[in-house]
């Protein structure tokens, strides 16, 4: 009987302990989200997104999709005047949408289709993307978005503000001015957030930063 005892009591403290584990890693995710939440806010404010939607998945209309943005880009390259904020990007971009149209019009023309193309400074929501070593999380964001024809394709997306865009695809680095401009407006925890590695995040989301 008394090893009985011995063995319930055991088995209580060990559910106990379980429940006390359990509601702190409940507490501990809930604070992460809300952080997270908090730092997705901020970015929101502070980037215009770039976004380009092919007209379906086949071969051929992501290949479009690529040229049409690459035409963009070189476009935004040459007329984009050096935005001072996000607020002048915005400004810049919301009034050139007509101007970028055409751009994509004549790359889709040239490549033998006669899909319709959309212009649009509009807010979309975006699952978290990773952009060289920084990653945004997922949430809604004020973006310059082109659609081509039925934009059912998957997309293609950058950041125009601060410049992520024009950087080497292939290394894929993010260039250290946009990140100052990231780091300006993020306090330190959460710029860790979306600047350190997946193994980074990933202790950060169980343990807490220390």
């Amino acid at each position: 009987m008394e090893k009985e005892r011995k063995w319930i009591c055991v088995a209580i403290a060990m559910l106990i302990a379980g429940i006390l584990t359990g509601m702190l890693f409940y507490r501990r995710c809930v604070l992460v989200e809300a952080k997270v939440e908090k730092t997705q806010e901020k970015l929101a404010e502070e980037v215009l997104r770039f976004h380009v939607l092919a007209n379906s998945d086949s071969k051929e209309d992501q290949k479009l999709k690529l040229k049409v943005k690459e035409d963009i880009l070189v476009y935004l390259k040459q007329k984009l005047p050096n935005a001072r904020s996000v607020e002048e990007a915005k400004k810049w971009t919301g009034s050139h949408e007509k101007d970028l149209e055409q751009v994509a019009e004549k790359r889709i023309r040239e490549e033998g289709y006669f899909y319709s193309v959309k212009a649009k400074l509009t807010e979309s929501y975006f699952p978290q993307k990773t952009y060289g070593d920084v990653t945004f999380p997922a949430g809604k964001y004020e973006a310059l978005r082109i659609k081509i024809g039925r934009a059912k394709g998957h997309n293609w997306w950058c950041v125009l503000y601060p410049n992520l865009c024009f950087i080497d695809a292939t290394n894929a680095i993010v260039p250290k001015k946009s990140k100052l401009k990231l780091k300006s407006v993020l306090d330190e925890e959460e710029y860790e957030m979306v600047t350190a590695t997946s193994k980074f995040k990933m202790k950060w989301f169980f343990f807490g930063k220390k």
